[in-house]
């Protein structure tokens, strides 16, 4: 930032993701989600610093490969993005039909004198996965609903089959039978031998029929980690901002967390949380709680 100033805006985060899973990471917006998301690419802005390790299969340590590595061999080979905003990744003036034909020729069609008929043909495939309808495949951008945009983005992540996808609020704008067919289509291609999902959500609803694991994030910092069995049924979340965001959803109590998330250039000492939570107590304004056994609360 401007005078020498540092924004922690994602810290002591630790995650594992086994081959076959499929972990929810959740929070409110602007808890660090997406900066995550972005670290593991190596699409943080120029002036982002990065430290610690993130390992695929323990041997690449993506955090500190370098542009060239990155560009050849892990974004879409290795780590596919479903991006958060689909129609900014998007180039205006090519067609879907386009985008899908470049990608399967790029990640999926390598052997030489590849037709054009087969390279049609993968991409309508492609789109037909995401449930994205073949009467759009010659519109532009611009001509598509944010739902259309959404789900040309999960095409064009699934082709390249990369072991680990990460899914940046893949179900924002479509409504809840397209949530569920894009969830399935996720969810089965987590389910083929040496993938794994990171989906960031916003979607609770999602997140359940989906995940293995569930992450809450919270002012950048991971919060409790939980199986999603235990999650979202009994005996449900432990920290107290895990519970409210349940408690908010309309199925449920239908009450939101009063107040908002503090500022990440402005953290209190102790837990973040505490200027929010019921059970806050002098120790929580002044001792950060560690993750511990799963949970970061000196109440938990």
């Amino acid at each position: 930032m401007g005078a020498g100033q540092y924004v922690e805006a994602v810290g002591d985060v630790t995650l594992a993701l086994a081959e076959g899973e499929c972990l929810a990471l959740v929070g409110e917006s602007g808890c660090g989600k997406s900066v995550l998301a972005s670290a593991l690419l190596g699409l943080l802005p120029g002036n982002a610093e990065t430290a610690g390790s993130a390992r695929l299969a323990d041997r690449l340590d993506v955090l500190a490969a370098d542009e060239r590595t990155l560009a050849r061999t892990v974004r879409g080979r290795r780590i596919g993005l479903v991006p958060q905003s689909p129609a900014a990744h998007l180039t205006p003036v090519r067609t879907i039909r386009s985008h899908l034909r470049e990608t399967v020729r790029e990640l999926a069609g390598r052997a030489a004198g590849r037709s054009r008929a087969s390279l049609r043909a993968e991409a309508e495939a492609a789109a037909e996965r995401a449930a994205f309808p073949a009467t759009h495949l010659d519109r532009h951008p611009h001509e598509l609903s944010g739902g259309l945009a959404q789900r040309a983005a999960t095409a064009l992540a699934l082709i390249g089959d990369a072991p680990l996808l990460l899914a940046d609020e893949p179900t924002t704008g479509l409504d809840r039978e397209l949530v569920h067919r894009t969830v399935d289509e996720l969810r089965a291609h987590t389910r083929e031998a040496g993938r794994a999902l990171l989906m960031i959500t916003h979607d609770l609803a999602a997140a359940e029929r989906i995940a293995d694991t569930v992450a809450v994030m919270y002012a950048g910092r991971i919060v409790e980690v939980a199986p999603a069995e235990a999650f979202f049924g009994a005996p449900g979340p432990r920290h107290p901002y895990a519970r409210g965001l349940l408690d908010a959803l309309p199925e449920r109590a239908f009450t939101p967390i009063s107040g908002a998330p503090p500022e990440l250039g402005a953290l209190p000492p102790g837990c973040a949380f505490a200027a929010r939570c019921t059970r806050a107590d002098a120790t929580c304004r002044t001792l950060r709680p560690p993750l511990a056994e799963g949970v970061a609360c000196h109440h938990a």
